[in-house]
């Protein structure tokens, strides 16, 4: 796909990520949005049906196993004139940091809420991160075709519980259940629709005067009217600055109201602008070639088993081939192989520019976090990538002892990842390290990926720890002979100090009063 216009120039960008509680339908939105993109020719059921394709975002086995998605999936769209970098994230709890990681490489974010369930748990945690990211949020209300709660009650909802006023965009004919067409507040037409056998097309539409509507859909439609008419218009303004969020009615798994989706990512998500550096300045978009890397992902090959580091280009133009400086060793990155990637697929790229998302192949020597920059231009770092203290841990060892040297490998490379965070106990040694995640599914993925993947099934056992805190140079005596404490080294050097609970580190707090124990920089919660 060329990312550039007719004349040589590049296309206006779109940067966004889809993010909701699970079970909201974010796969199936991003399906349904790279089908109106002509992206792909039918939609894959999140579930599997017979006939259908498979998900283009959820590629790992696990996923299509257990129908969730796990991991993020980068896809770069073509809308009309404008390039969209689309980032499908999990919306599992339990892999909340590889969303939150995400959302530091989107300028713009697509909440989904369930119609009949609107704003979950997950769902109000990622507005909170939005609103701490400075990221705006577009809201698409899903699932329209089955029974929910009232389009206003939704509206409340948002305004209650998140602060961020709804401006409609589009609004609902018919209650939840029963829905007729969606409604232009802006001109009172409506678009009414055919739906395809499963969604897997796009859905036939019609568009309907104001007037036809009336005549054709009678009180309904004055009633959809009357009702968005109560809400404020759409401000380019307040929504960038985050005080308004812009609503749209749909429902994904049938292509209603994607399209409308897709104009209005083109309409009102911003594009790529200056970027926060680590010393507290900004990047500005024209600024020499820079990018950060946000994601590492090995295993879309099944070929090769090869590594693809997720770079998020931040100023500039980043040029396949040529050469540039790795900040955090001051290196020069050779950049031979760059790819767009499509869900698995890859596409080699020659140029990408602010706000694209470059798969670097077999990029081994970067990690999460790490930037890169023009060797001809001021050199810059971007800040970190949040790193979530663990609140669950195991310890593991390979099943068969004969695999150690597969085990070891696996292990550091789904740790390189950020599948798990790696933590190695002088006790234990690395022939059985700890490992810590966000959530206990994180365990599932390891297992699964160290069967199949490095063919080196593992062994665990759950460790009564709950929290980790930092340790500094005079923690690590004072902790000495503590019980309901085990002292680890994650693979960053950080020393951690893993205690049973609260009330345990209240007690040790007591008996060491010169404990420091910091607290980890970003959690979940």
């Amino acid at each position: 796909m060329s990312t550039e216009d007719h004349e040589g120039a590049p296309a206006p960008r779109r940067s966004i990520a889809v993010i909701s509680h699970p079970d909201a339908g974010k796969s199936t939105l991003t399906e349904a949005l790279a089908l109106h993109a002509r992206a792909i020719s039918r939609a894959g059921a999140v579930h599997g049906k017979s006939g259908r394709a498979g998900v283009v975002s959820d590629w790992q086995e696990i996923e299509q196993q257990r129908g969730i998605s796990i991991s993020s999936a980068a896809l770069q769209l073509r809308f009309e004139d404008t390039v969209i970098n689309l980032l499908d994230t999990p919306g599992h709890a339990d892999f909340s940091e590889d969303t939150y990681r995400v959302l530091t490489a989107v300028d713009c974010a697509v909440m989904l809420l369930d119609a009949a369930k609107g704003l979950e748990p997950q769902t109000l945690k990622l507005f909170a991160v939005c609103k701490a990211r400075g990221v705006p949020v577009l809201t698409f209300v899903n699932k329209w075709d089955r029974p929910g709660k009232e389009a206003l009650e939704l509206c409340d909802e948002i305004e209650q519980r998140t602060g961020l006023v709804a401006t409609p965009v589009t609004w609902p004919v018919g209650h939840a259940g029963d829905l007729r067409g969606l409604l232009d507040p802006t001109t009172g037409a409506v678009t009414t629709y055919h739906r395809a056998p499963g969604g897997a097309t796009l859905a036939e539409e019609r568009h309907l005067t104001p007037e036809e509507a009336t005549a054709e859909l009678g009180d309904v439609v004055e009633d959809a009217r009357d009702q968005a008419g109560l809400l404020p218009e759409v401000d380019v303004e307040s929504f960038l600055a985050g005080r308004t969020t812009p609503l749209m009615f749909g429902v994904a798994l049938t292509n209603i109201g994607v399209h409308q989706l897709l104009e209005n990512v083109v309409r009102l998500a911003p594009a790529p602008g200056p970027r926060p550096t680590a010393d507290g300045g900004v990047r500005a978009v024209d600024a020499p070639f820079s990018g950060v890397i946000f994601k590492v992902q090995a295993g879309m090959d099944r070929q090769h088993r090869d590594q693809v580091a997720f770079l998020r280009v931040q100023s500039g133009v980043f040029e396949r081939g040529a050469p540039v400086i790795h900040a955090q060793t001051g290196r020069t990155f050779a950049t031979k192989y760059a790819a767009t990637v499509f869900g698995r697929d890859r596409e080699v790229i020659d140029l990408a520019y602010p706000g694209d998302v470059v798969g670097l192949v077999n990029a081994t020597s970067l990690a999460v976090g790490d930037t890169l920059h023009d060797p001809d231009g001021p050199p810059v770092r971007f800040p970190p990538m949040p790193a979530f203290a663990p609140e669950h841990f195991v310890t593991a060892r390979a099943a068969d002892p004969g695999r150690a040297k597969q085990f070891r490998k696996g292990i550091a490379q789904l740790a390189h990842e950020g599948v798990v965070q790696l933590l190695i106990s002088p006790d234990r040694g690395d022939g059985e390290p700890v490992l810590g995640a966000v959530g206990p599914l994180q365990f599932e993925v390891v297992g699964f990926r160290m069967e199949h993947e490095f063919n080196a099934p593992l062994r665990t056992q759950r460790l009564p720890y709950e929290i980790a805190r930092l340790v500094t140079g005079s923690d690590a005596e004072l902790l000495a002979g503590a019980r309901n404490v085990e002292v680890v080294t994650r693979a960053d050097g950080a020393r951690l100090a893993l205690v049973r609970d609260r009330w345990h580190l209240a007690a040790l707090r007591r008996e060491r009063p010169a404990l420091e124990l910091p607290e980890l920089l970003v959690t979940p919660s």
